[in-house]
């Protein structure tokens, strides 16, 4: 018998019908370095499989529709989903209508969703270093609307701070954008930094006014048994965070 699909929810202060599911890696067809909830279509995995894949997916959690795919560049573009049926290059959706799914796929970068208090808009955007230095959270605060005090944020999981060492050009890129960022980067013994991206994505919904964060703590990179990791295998499958108002 084969594992059942499986996934993390959010315990934020949303109506229930602010629906918000992020993938684990089992319960899957994938084999190999995908093993086995591979719901990625562009890393090389067979294509049968990522179908089953997200089948499976669609069934488990009770979709109301297929998700929107995005194609993801680490940009800062922000889509609506109502009525897409394409793939869209960008990193962010927004939902206004009930049943439309928003989708974003990881394995180490960070998922942010948002909603708004009253349950009446939610997204989902791809914020890995690239994304939050870019300012795809901003962006997608600014797309959701309103009073961004209204806004509910949760982090995803994302390769947490042991796991994430980067460049001083890294850290340098964040401090010009935003000046308190440098509490987020520890400098280790070889004169790099270990990254902390949930902390990263904190400051910058402060900033924007975003106060109520919730989430975080997930290490994608040591955590092989329930995700998938970039930065630890190279060749992987990719999770997927999903939100839609029901």
């Amino acid at each position: 018998m084969s594992a059942a699909v499986e996934w993390l929810e959010p315990e934020w202060p949303v109506p229930r019908h602010v629906r918000v599911v992020s993938t684990l890696r089992t319960g899957g067809a994938s084999e190999g370095a995908y093993a086995s909830l591979n719901l990625a279509a562009h890393v090389g995995d067979d294509a049968g499989s990522v179908r089953e894949n997200r089948r499976r997916l669609c069934e488990a959690a009770g979709l109301p529709s297929e998700p929107l795919w995005l194609d993801q560049v680490h940009g800062c573009t922000v889509v609506e989903a109502d009525g897409r049926v394409d793939v869209p290059r960008a990193d962010s959706a927004v939902a206004t209508s009930p049943g439309r799914v928003c989708a974003v796929m990881t394995a180490d970068c960070l998922p942010v969703v948002l909603a708004d208090r009253a349950g009446t808009r939610v997204a989902t955007a791809h914020a890995g270093w690239r994304g939050l230095v870019g300012g795809v959270v901003e962006a997608t605060v600014a797309a959701l609307g309103g009073d961004p005090a209204d806004i509910v944020a949760w982090l995803g999981p994302a390769i947490g701070q042991r796991a994430f060492e980067v460049g001083p050009e890294v850290r340098q890129a964040f401090i010009d954008r935003l000046p308190d960022a440098g509490v987020s980067f520890q400098r280790n013994d070889r004169g790099r930094f270990q990254a902390d991206l949930c902390a990263l994505a904190r400051i910058v919904l402060a900033r924007m006014g975003v106060g109520s964060v919730f989430g975080g703590g997930w290490c994608t990179a040591t955590d092989a048994a329930r995700f998938f990791s970039y930065r630890r295998d190279g060749v992987t499958g990719r999770m997927a965070t999903l939100a839609w108002l029901a």
